[in-house]
């Protein structure tokens, strides 16, 4: 009954960890990483008017920021790059670590929400 769970691996004597292949690396063309993420906040596409709601799945694409923009307090910020679902154009937004929040860039405009008016009042 013990056999079906493992709890130590065999390791031959000719095995090399050099060989592993590692996870995934920056595209050496433009220096973005493919990420599968949901959606943080509702936003308007600013071409076509269509609305993406929180929580829609998008294929994305993450960079670092450069410059001096690019870190807050030594916490690294991240650019992600997502298409409107109906248009196809290109919508960008930051994280923001300064207020544990994201900002948008281009290409859409962020919802009003209830919750952000709330926290500012208090």
């Amino acid at each position: 009954m013990g056999d079906r769970k493992v709890t130590n691996k065999y390791i031959p004597a000719d095995f090399d960890p050099k060989l592993i292949p590692r996870g995934k690396k920056l595209s050496a063309k433009d220096g973005t990483v493919p990420v599968r993420m949901m959606l943080p906040f509702s936003i308007q596409c600013s071409t076509c008017n269509t609305f993406m709601y929180r929580g829609r799945k998008f294929n994305s694409k993450k960079e670092p920021v450069g410059g001096s923009e690019g870190r807050y307090l030594g916490i690294q910020r991240w650019r992600f790059y997502i298409k409107c679902t109906h248009c196809s154009r290109p919508v960008t937004f930051l994280t923001d670590p300064k207020n544990a929040d994201y900002e948008m860039e281009s290409g859409a405009s962020r919802n009003y929400e209830v919750y952000k008016d709330k926290e500012q009042t208090e």
